[in-house]
């Protein structure tokens, strides 16, 4: 993948659960729920954005309360990979705990005996999960009242959930869109190689599209929007110059 090994075989592992057939694994003290603390944090900073009139008490609950649902969602899109993996018989090597988030872990990202449309299955289980909870999200926000801490924990679940299936979809190779894209084309007849080349060609696309739609947003005076696009649109640059590669070439 584009981040380094998470896990590798033959790692010094604890195994603490499994989980739709994958050993949930823990290394080292890199299981600390550290990335919980900052996410309240961060949550309370963007609440007390959007509600200049909370006092810093009500931002901090407000920003705990919305943390299980933000990082709950993405623990269960993870999940929901895994779910995904055992359904088609082609079960995840692990999934590790770093830092109190989920990673997912393929020793070998073109592993022979998977097929495309396995990858594929695979792939989708997350975004699939993260877009079924929107509707169901959306419906309980309009059952709570403006001003409140459940309209605030609401539209957390709401944004948090159409953010990880959106971004989750992005052709980009590290993420589940740029598996869909490769193993899709892998399955109408390109090589894993032609794939990889295609895909590069088309991050070429998204970096240029996703650049303009950052100028944009900072123009309309959305800084925030501009500052999530921003990275990604990096990201793709650095696939379609070749700079980033998700897994090695495999030696002729």
């Amino acid at each position: 993948m584009i981040k380094p090994a998470f896990v590798k075989q033959g790692d010094a592992v604890t195994t603490v659960a499994r989980l739709f057939g994958t050993r949930v694994v823990v290394k080292g003290m890199t299981w600390l729920p550290a990335i919980q603390v900052v996410a309240t944090l961060l949550l309370a900073w963007l609440f007390g954005k959007r509600h200049p009139g909370y006092s810093r008490s009500r931002r901090l609950l407000t920003g705990a309360a919305a943390m299980p649902v933000v990082l709950g969602s993405e623990w269960c899109h993870n999940l929901a990979h895994a779910a995904a993996a055992q359904g088609v018989g082609k079960p995840m090597d692990a999934m590790r705990i770093f830092w109190g988030t989920p990673l997912l872990v393929y020793y070998d990202l073109e592993d022979p005996t998977v097929t495309p449309r396995q990858h594929i299955a695979r792939a989708l289980g997350g975004p699939v999960f993260n877009m079924l909870v929107v509707p169901i999200a959306w419906r309980l926000r309009r059952r709570t009242r403006p001003g409140t801490l459940a309209r605030d924990v609401a539209d957390a679940a709401v944004v948090a959930n159409a953010f990880i299936g959106t971004v989750g979809l992005l052709p980009i190779p590290g993420i589940d869109g740029g598996a869909i894209t490769k193993w899709t084309l892998v399955a109408r007849g390109q090589s894993p190689a032609q794939a990889d080349m295609t895909v590069r060609g088309i991050n070429g696309v998204l970096a240029a599209g996703l650049a303009a739609g950052a100028a944009a947003a900072f123009r309309g005076r959305r800084p925030w929007l501009g500052g999530l696009m921003v990275p990604f649109a990096l990201t793709a640059l650095a696939i379609a110059t070749g700079w980033l590669r998700e897994q090695a070439p495999r030696e002729a």
